[in-house]
């Protein structure tokens, strides 16, 4: 058997290369092949999948629904030339027989269905929660949200519910209970995204005799999230620079008048590969901050990248690292929030995330407002730097609201392995009929 994976978008390309992974270590494991429909498919590049059609980054860099200019930009670089060509190897791909996988949203289910194959579709983009809740539809929103009765519209379910769709995996419970309404095969079996996060065995940190003392004398860690993207990022790190600033006078304030035992602060930044670390340091030392040796800096968090840069002010540090992703997600108390991805598997480990609204094009206004109705109580979102700190002293003072927003955040999120849980899925009711 033959499977040709669709996906359009970098963190749609994990996604499918996690699941290509687990479907690569069954025994009767398929024949695999990729196209990537929205830049180059890096991340296939772990894998020894060959990519049947033409791939190019366009100006955009995929993220040609924030604005309109940015798909003017895109269709004049080629846009539509290019997905005719990838429609047609597509097609030609199908001919030899076998089924089509097809991660992200509309544009690969849509190609998935021209292709005259049978298909199963990832839905990473589009979730119920955007317009609901358990409890009903939303609050405050327009009247024409949801008006179809679900977040997919009705062109989309159909291609859902199409004879040669012969499995859907959405992101989440709630809207797989929704889909289920109609004659799609939904299966609720997690989402991706959370996968390859959390340590195999964490060690619970109420088994150790001395966890108290160890939770009072430890640093409080924040964890910083710029976003990937340059040169957008830089500018998110201006804001988020702003509100660590706010967060160690808060802090220093409350050790001098009427805390001691106020915790120090640790900071840590997990800065995408692609980005320079110059400009962050740059805007750092703007605001004050002292670079230091990673070994001058008194903190416990073991860290692997050995590139790491430290810097200091009053009783803070701050880390930068580039190679130590999953450790910041998973030291972190609560972050500082002004990405996508990082964000969703932040509050998926069950924690709190602040956000600031940023300029664009990726980490809009809009675009943080429609995260905090994806990510409900578990992401709270500020309209200046400066609020950030109050957030975090509110936080730290009401367990109940930190108990909700764990709770809130696994539920949203899922499990983890949920990529091994759609290959069995595959392998069981796709392949088999």
């Amino acid at each position: 058997m033959q499977l040709l994976c669709l996906s359009n978008g970098h963190g749609e390309d994990i996604i499918a290369v996690r699941i290509l992974e687990e479907l690569q270590a069954h025994s009767n494991a398929p024949e695999l092949a990729a196209l990537p429909l929205v830049g180059e498919g890096l991340a296939y590049s772990q894998l020894e999948v060959p990519i049947i059609g033409a791939v190019r980054t366009m100006p955009s860099g995929g993220f040609v629904y924030m604005e309109g200019r940015q798909l003017l930009r895109d269709l004049r670089g080629g846009l539509l030339q290019l997905a005719w060509t990838q429609l047609k190897a597509v097609r030609r791909w199908s001919q030899k027989g076998g089924v089509i996988l097809a991660v992200g949203d509309i544009v690969p289910l849509l190609f998935a269905w021209l292709s005259g194959a049978p298909y199963a579709f990832v839905g990473t983009a589009k979730s119920e929660y955007y317009i609901r809740d358990e409890s009903g539809p939303l609050p405050n929103r327009p009247r024409w949200d949801g008006w179809s009765g679900s977040v997919y519209l009705p062109w989309e379910r159909w291609l859902l519910s199409h004879p040669r769709c012969q499995a859907v995996f959405p992101r989440d419970s709630l809207t797989a209970e929704v889909l289920n309404n109609w004659s799609i095969p939904a299966f609720d079996l997690g989402n991706p995204m959370m996968d390859k996060i959390e340590s195999e065995s964490p060690e619970p940190l109420f088994y150790d005799p001395d966890a108290e003392l160890k939770e009072m004398e430890r640093s409080l860690i924040i964890t910083l999230l710029p976003g990937s993207r340059e040169p957008e990022a830089y500018d998110n790190w201006q804001q988020i620079v702003l509100a660590v600033g706010g967060i160690v006078d808060n802090f220093q304030k409350q050790s001098i008048l009427s805390n001691p035992a106020t915790p120090s602060l640790l900071f840590l930044s997990a800065i995408a590969p692609t980005l320079s670390l110059e400009p962050l340091g740059e805007i750092l030392a703007g605001q004050g901050w002292v670079e230091q040796s990673i070994g001058s800096t008194a903190t416990n968090v073991k860290l692997h990248d050995p590139t790491a840069v430290a810097f200091t002010l009053k009783n803070a540090t701050l880390i930068l690292t580039q190679d130590d992703y999953n450790l910041c997600l998973l030291q972190g108390d609560c972050c500082i929030a002004m990405a996508g991805t990082a964000t969703e598997q932040f509050v998926g480990l069950g924690k709190p995330a602040i956000a600031i609204p940023g300029n664009g094009p990726q980490f809009t206004r809009a675009f943080a407002e429609a995260q905090t109705r994806l990510l409900g109580p578990s992401l709270i979102l500020v309209q200046q730097p400066e609020q950030v700190a109050g957030i975090i002293q509110q936080l730290l003072q009401d367990p109940d609201w930190l108990q909700l927003i764990g709770e809130n955040g696994r539920r949203r999120m899922g499990k983890p392995r949920a990529a091994r849980r759609i290959a069995n899925c595959l392998m069981a009711n796709v392949y088999s009929s």
